[in-house]
């Protein structure tokens, strides 16, 4: 129980602190018009009340990783609960507000947008198509995912055979499986309208309704730690992985969300569009971050709680996955009912993330073909292709894609933290580190990653760390070098003389 509560408390004053510096790095003005009011179209730009912002932020970015990956995390033992708490604070945090307040300060640019103003013309269209390729198998798995989970609620002789060993079917259009289209099918229908509806008209309005069960399911899984009906472990740093598992460099991508997600960065510039003050970047961006670290510490001690070891939690992993794991945890600690409500809370989880997912696709098409989205017919064009590709890839196996996945969304969120770093670079501010730090970490955890994994290059450990290393030195020296300090920006407080244009060429050219 020490080391949950010591988690909490850390978390909740790594918003108050730790927040308090990441936020005046950036000097948020209440006076900047910011780009819902600039650019009100009353459809993605559209000034929304602060603490909706603030839940569908939350719903936007605490996808299954908070959950799932916490889950999996929990194989190593209690040690996971360090990377959850410490990657939140000084990783997701960072990442997440840095996002937003780029994009508040750009005019609402999306991610691939931010990357090209800061990082450069070809970082920008590769981020383009990387951004994009990831956001509609985000939207894709968040169908099938929500989907299993909800299956999990309909009586075993209906739902029999549906999940199978594994939750894989290989047979969709036989027998029980029928039943996994129908539910797909629905969320499938929410995503088409989330994606094409005016943000405050269903998502604006619905989410407040859907965080009810997801505050069902922390409030009711935070209790039963704190009643002692599930026995929280003690703080160990020991790798208690079943199968010895080296916790280095994978524990840093499989609990993605939880701790830091490349995805959020493209959430974030969502929400800088619908944001109506920059007074409550902090409260928005990084606030919502920090709760879904909770959720994540939530779910890691639960996880490992509840079944006593790790060795009994893999083994229900291998029986059911993560869903059994969640549907077990909550019915035992709940009730029927107070399970039932907080499997949906889970299941809420993916579910406003993939709609996001969808909608992110179509904004980041627009903005790179500029095409304006506020006639109906300019939205349907592009987001009905990308739901036929997604209909596509329900039927592929993504056992092999979702390895390479975690790597993918990780390495995102490095260049993520590369592009606020260099945007930091460029204010007067001496708290560049903020970015730059984290970046060289993601960075080094993620090349690692690839060069030792066996489905890669499966290099050995030792010799993938130290080239990973090496890498980040690399990294970090030719960013030092490329990105030049500038004492002026059109982001932050008023500096020296304008540079004339000549100056504005040479600058150009020298980096």
């Amino acid at each position: 129980m020490t080391a949950f509560l010591t988690g909490a408390a850390l978390l909740l004053a790594g918003y108050h602190l730790y927040g308090r510096l990441v936020e005046r790095a950036v000097c948020p003005d209440p006076q900047r018009r910011t780009p819902a009011v600039e650019h009100a179209d009353g459809v993605d730009y559209v000034v929304i009340s602060t603490w909706r912002v603030y839940l569908i932020q939350l719903l936007n970015i605490a996808g299954l990783g908070p959950v799932f990956g916490a889950i999996l995390g929990a194989l190593w033992g209690p040690q996971v609960l360090l990377w959850i708490v410490l990657g939140a604070i000084l990783g997701g945090a960072v990442h997440d507000f840095l996002s937003g307040a780029m994009s508040m300060r750009e005019g609402g640019a999306g991610f691939p947008e931010l990357v090209g103003r800061h990082l450069g013309k070809w970082p920008r269209h590769l981020g383009t198509a990387f951004v994009l390729i990831l956001v509609v198998l985000v939207g894709t798995v968040f169908v099938k995912g929500p989907a299993l989970l909800l299956l999990q609620l309909i009586p075993a002789e209906l739902a029999d055979g549906v999940l199978g060993g594994t939750g894989v079917l290989t047979a969709p259009w036989q027998g029980q499986a029928l039943w996994l289209w129908i539910v797909m099918a629905g969320i499938f229908a929410y995503y088409v309208a989330a994606t094409l509806l005016p943000i405050d008209k269903l998502i604006g309005r619905f989410y407040p309704i859907l965080a009810v069960a997801l505050l069902v399911m922390v409030v009711g899984l935070t209790l039963a730690l704190l009643r002692g009906q599930i026995h929280a472990p003690d703080f160990a740093l020991q790798n208690l992985h079943p199968k010895a598992a080296p916790a280095w460099p994978v524990i840093f991508i499989t609990v993605s969300c939880g701790a830091i997600s490349g995805f959020h960065a493209t959430q974030s510039p969502l929400m800088a569009r619908c944001l109506g003050s920059e007074r409550h970047m902090r409260l928005v961006f990084l606030g919502a971050m920090i709760a879904e670290g909770f959720i994540a510490l939530v779910w890691a001690t639960v996880a490992h709680g509840h079944y006593g070891s790790t060795g009994a939690l893999a083994a229900v992993l291998a029986a059911g996955g993560p869903g059994q794991v969640v549907h077990e945890v909550c019915v035992s600690t709940m009730g029927i009912l107070g399970g039932a409500l907080a499997v949906l809370g889970v299941v809420v989880l993916p579910i406003t993330s993939g709609d996001t997912a969808f909608r992110v696709a179509r904004l980041i098409l627009a903005e790179y073909l500029r095409i304006p989205q506020v006639r109906p017919l300019d939205r349907y064009k592009i987001a009905l292709p990308l739901f036929a590709v997604s209909i596509v890839l329900c039927l592929v196996d993504f056992a092999v894609v979702w390895r390479y996945f975690g790597w993918a969304n990780q390495t995102l969120a490095a260049v993520a933290l590369w592009t606020g770093a260099a945007y930091l670079r460029r204010r007067p501010t001496p708290l560049q580190w903020l970015a730059t730090a984290p970046a060289v970490f993601m960075t080094v955890v993620t090349t690692a990653y690839i060069l030792s994994e066996p489905f890669a290059f499966g290099l050995p450990v030792t010799i993938a760390t130290v080239c990973a290393f090496g890498l980040g030195a690399v990294t970090l020296t030719a960013f030092l070098w490329m990105v030049r300090a500038r004492t002026t920006s059109s982001l932050g407080p008023p500096g020296p003389r304008p540079a004339t244009d000549i100056e504005r060429h040479l600058n150009d050219l020298a980096t």
